[in-house]
């Protein structure tokens, strides 16, 4: 039988009993839906996850410490360094390198200090820290009044919205465009040679093993003042709080924090170990999250510990992989259901067309044919089940998209998208319905094609 004829017969066996072949594909059509909204559903929460993360600013970034710090933090890593004391520091030499490190973009250090902002004759205390260009792209400024900074060391500040009402209870928006002063300790190394530092002396065989001759003896704090324009005032933290830069209520460009020579509490510990400027931690930002485990490593290999929000992310994309599980077999259930429909349907048409089968196999007609006429029909039905079900399944995740906003816009929150239909999904349901309803017609196929044309001509 060619493949026009049996596509014909099929569509006209399908036409004769419309109401038992319509709800059978509307069946199907529900199991396809359910499967759908289920596994969108899926899709959507782990998208608002991950959007979520990457908004932050943790999904590219990694953060780097020295491993003679911190010690205790990683009791596993301890255990593989037995002397962490020899491990090299992060100085700018290791900075360097690591910038060079192919697909780097930049990195930075983390700066927090206490300082002041002196306005309208008030003085108000604040955490200054220091943000990178690429900050811009964080979630946090989505809603910024005002602008970003003009330049990585523009003498400009971006305040948090708490803060800047302190300043300014009654319109804190008036700040921007104006200035204010910024009082900071600037840190100051001591000279090296007795004359100008008017340090003791102390002998050579005190100092030899101790540090370089050339190695800082000290340093100052001396009080600073920086006028500075306020350009922006954001409503939140940035990169969520997850980091010690978020942790701040005035917010500077960080070349400008390095520029200023900002003193902090590493520089005690700087000092100590003698030579120049080391910091407490670097964060290392990755052109593509998923380069960030090789730049991890090659950092690793350099001798420094390292950290990645990838690395805590590992159970929560476990869990959404065994969430799309459930999702799936819950979602198949309402088409196992319709596949027993299909049966059911197929098997009635065989009792009641006994008398076409039996002509056809009369006039030529094998049990080949037989079967690939039953597959058609049901691979019909499959698809055209598998259609209606995709736009059945559309209309209700739109449906909990809409709640879902109307929900969050009750409680003062931004709308998200917690239902998102990929298109990969469009095309694999509607060939899992159409395998499902093949496999349903095996049965009535078979049995159809092992009627015998005489017996069924002789009682028809």
């Amino acid at each position: 039988m060619k493949g026009y004829d049996l596509f014909e017969l099929a569509v006209r066996n399908l036409r004769q009993s419309k109401l038992r072949n319509g709800l059978t594909t509307v069946g199907i059509a529900v199991g396809v839906a359910s499967l759908v909204a289920m596994l969108s559903l899926g899709v959507g929460l782990q998208q608002l996850a991950t959007r979520r993360l990457a908004g932050s600013g943790m999904f590219d970034t990694v953060f780097v410490t020295s491993k003679q710090d911190f010690r205790g933090f990683d009791r596993e890593e301890d255990r593989k360094d037995q002397h962490p004391e020899n491990a090299p520091v992060l100085d700018e030499s290791s900075r360097d390198k690591m910038a060079h490190l192919e697909y780097v973009t930049e990195v930075e250090p983390e700066v927090r200090v206490m300082g002041q902002i002196v306005y309208d004759g008030q003085t108000h205390f604040g955490f200054v820290t220091g943000l990178p260009m690429s900050a811009r792209e964080n979630e946090a400024f989505d809603n910024l009044q005002g602008k970003f900074f003009s330049g990585s060391d523009a003498g400009e500040v971006i305040l948090l919205n708490d803060f800047a009402k302190e300043l300014d209870p009654k319109n804190p928006k008036e700040l921007i465009g104006r200035e204010v002063a910024l009082r900071y300790g600037e840190h100051q190394s001591l000279a090296a040679d007795a004359d100008s530092s008017g340090r003791p002396q102390i002998p050579a065989a005190q100092t030899s093993g101790s540090s370089k001759s050339d190695d800082n003896y000290g340093f100052s704090v001396v009080r600073k003042s920086q006028l500075l324009k306020v350009v922006g005032i954001i409503d939140e933290e940035p990169y969520g709080g997850m980091r010690t830069v978020s942790r701040g209520r005035i917010f500077l460009p960080v070349d400008l924090t390095e520029k200023l020579n900002m003193s902090d509490f590493t520089d005690m510990r700087s000092s100590l170990r003698g030579g120049g400027k080391t910091y407490m931690t670097l964060t290392v930002r990755v052109k593509d999250p998923g380069k960030v485990a090789q730049v991890q490593d090659a950092i690793s290999k350099m001798g420094f510990r390292t950290f990645s929000v990838l690395d805590a992310t590992k159970s929560l994309r476990r869990f959404f992989t065994v969430l799309d599980l459930f999702l799936g077999i819950f979602g198949s259930l309402a088409l196992a259901v319709a596949t027993l429909a299909i049966v059911n349907t197929l098997v009635m048409a065989v009792l009641e067309r006994r008398r076409e089968i039996g002509i056809m196999k009369a006039i030529g007609a094998s049990d080949r044919d037989v079967k690939r006429l039953f597959f058609a029909e049901a691979g019909a039905m499959g698809f055209f089940g598998g259609v209606l079900g995709i736009a059945l399944g559309f209309a209700i995740g739109k449906a909990i998209n809409v709640g879902t906003s109307v929900y969050l816009h009750r409680h003062q929150l931004p709308s998200e998208a917690v239902w998102i239909l990929p298109p990969w999904l469009i095309g694999a349901a509607i060939a899992f319905s159409i395998v499902v309803s093949l496999l349903a017609g095996l049965y009535p196929a078979s049995r159809a094609a092992r009627l015998d044309p005489v017996q069924t001509l002789k009682y028809e």
